[in-house]
């Protein structure tokens, strides 16, 4: 997360990864207020064992960008909406990244989604994951199935 103020959005991260086993690191580190300590975790991150970033970030957004720019591994941006713009400067800082320095990006406070994406990623190396995204989605059609009106 950029700052302590993301912590509210990027909750919904959180319970889904933890929903699913998957381990996880919380972190604010600034782009702007902390770019050496950035690139330092980002630089580092496959060699400790990481295998997708999920960044959240509102404002100028630019923390996802500068980490995709730091590492290979996925990164997966979240734009979170603050006082001016409704979340848009965010998104689109993420989204308009410029060619070979992509950044996967949900909708504006979409953690959620940001996460189980990341779940997706992960499923391709961690076979338990494939039926823990199959088990969550008949859940999801059931509860719908259920829906009355």
């Amino acid at each position: 997360m950029g700052s302590t103020s993301d912590l509210e959005v990027m909750s919904a991260a959180f319970a889904i990864l933890e929903q699913f086993g998957v381990p996880y690191e919380k972190k604010v580190i600034s782009a702007h207020r902390a770019p050496y300590l950035l690139a330092d975790y980002a630089s580092s991150a496959r060699n400790r064992g990481i295998d997708v970033i999920i960044a959240g970030a509102g404002g100028a957004a630019h923390l996802p960008g500068v980490t995709a720019a730091y590492t290979t591994i996925p990164v997966i941006g979240v734009p979170i909406s603050g006082k001016a713009f409704g979340g848009m400067d965010s998104l689109l800082s993420m989204v308009q990244m410029p060619s070979g320095i992509p950044v996967a990006t949900v909708a504006v406070n979409g953690a959620k989604n940001a996460a189980l994406l990341a779940v997706s990623i992960l499923s391709l190396s961690y076979g338990e994951l494939v039926e823990a995204l199959d088990e969550f989605r008949r859940k999801q059609t059931e509860a719908i199935e259920k829906t009355e009106i």
